[in-house]
């Protein structure tokens, strides 16, 4: 029996509220007949009905500011000089010169390594003493033939010609084989560590050392899918490393691939930063930052916003009566949210006490005191 006294006395007082806020229904108001001859019936719950019946809402509005969004992108990469190689040896041998001091700077056609090359300059020479034999006998032909001497033939002088051209070639592949046997900086850089020393025998095709040309860096790293769009337009990157902490380096992206892995669903991207002080090394790690700002764009805190089965949706003051307007969210960080809709700078949105409203109601200002105005 309590419960049920309860369960009365609660519903008593929910109809109350009701019919404060909302006024009597119309069905029910023309069964009730006016307390005074020539009183007037009570209203349908229109719009003009409940703004005459209810007290004003007290909201907090501030004008709608326009202002860029910022979208910020974070990734980790590995850097990698802008050029780097591979020296290998072409050949075999034994190495009797070696300029391979690690970390130092070298430059192109500076000699890293020497081969012992004795029998290759032997056999340079040999080949130009066949090259002179061929050419003093072309030059005695020559001047027999030039005798009217009929014992030099045309074909004999032919001969004679082919013989030169074939030693030429021989002089110039012994050279070849002997400059084989030293290894010049094919690019100008700093030299990475190596193990070779003098004595050593190496086989064809041995990597020797590295050479990197680091004035400037590649800083590689994978950017989701969604950011294709962002990727367009972006070109400057933050880059900060952890061997420097507190500094940012900035970059600019010079490339990225034109087709997204099928498997992680990313884009590689590379960006160039410059490192001509040399404190920065290839192999370090960087996390990598973009930032693009967006055209202003009208934004307000995210307590403005009001759902419906109509979607997303903000109140407007228009002349002390709540007005709503479908909006679509753009963008959302911390307590502020970016919208797309047609609405004008400097509009009033109601920022607080949105969820109490409907369109067509009384709104009000609270003033000093909490009263509203």
């Amino acid at each position: 029996m309590r419960r049920f006294v309860m369960l009365a006395i609660s519903a008593l007082i929910l109809l109350a509220a009701y019919l404060v806020t909302f006024g009597v229904p119309a069905p029910i108001a023309g069964l009730v007949p006016a307390a005074e001859e020539g009183a007037p019936a009570p209203t349908a719950p229109g719009a003009a009905g409940r703004s005459a019946r209810a007290p004003a809402t007290s909201v907090v509005t501030a004008p709608l500011e326009f202002r860029p969004y910022t979208s910020v992108l974070n990734a980790i990469g590995t850097a990698s000089a802008l050029r780097s190689v591979d020296v290998v040896s072409n050949t075999a041998g034994t190495v009797t010169e070696a300029n391979l001091a690690a970390n130092r700077a070298v430059e192109a056609g500076e000699v890293l390594l020497r081969f012992d090359a004795r029998t290759e300059a032997f056999n340079l020479e040999i080949a130009q003493a066949n090259l002179d034999q061929a050419r003093d006998t072309l030059s005695r032909y020559e001047r027999l033939s030039a005798s009217n001497n009929s014992t030099v033939t045309d074909v004999t002088l032919t001969d004679a010609r082919v013989a030169v051209r074939l030693a030429e070639a021989a002089v110039g592949l012994a050279q070849v084989d002997l400059e084989d046997r030293t290894i010049r900086a094919p690019i100008s850089g700093q030299l990475g560590l190596s193990d070779i020393g003098v004595g050593d025998v190496l086989a064809n095709d041995s990597v020797i050392a590295t050479i990197d040309q680091s004035e400037t860096l590649v800083v590689e790293f994978e950017l989701p899918e969604r950011t294709i769009g962002l990727l367009a337009g972006a070109r400057e990157v933050l880059a900060s490393t952890p061997t420097f902490r507190g500094r940012v380096f900035r970059g600019e992206i010079t490339s990225f691939d034109s087709r997204i892995d099928s498997i992680t669903r990313s884009v590689t991207v590379k960006a160039r930063i410059d490192n001509s002080d040399g404190i920065l090394w290839p192999g370090m790690t960087f996390s990598v930052r973009l930032t693009q700002q967006s055209a202003p764009l009208p934004s307000l805190p995210a307590t403005a916003i009001t759902w419906s089965r109509e979607g997303s949706g903000i109140y407007i003051d228009v002349d002390g009566t709540a007005q709503r307007l479908p909006v679509t969210l753009l963008f959302r960080r911390n307590d502020t949210v970016w919208i797309d809709a047609e609405i004008e700078a400097g509009t009033m949105v109601v920022t607080e006490g949105a969820q109490k409203l409907r369109s067509g109601a009384r709104i009000a200002l609270p003033v000093a005191g909490g009263d509203p105005a």
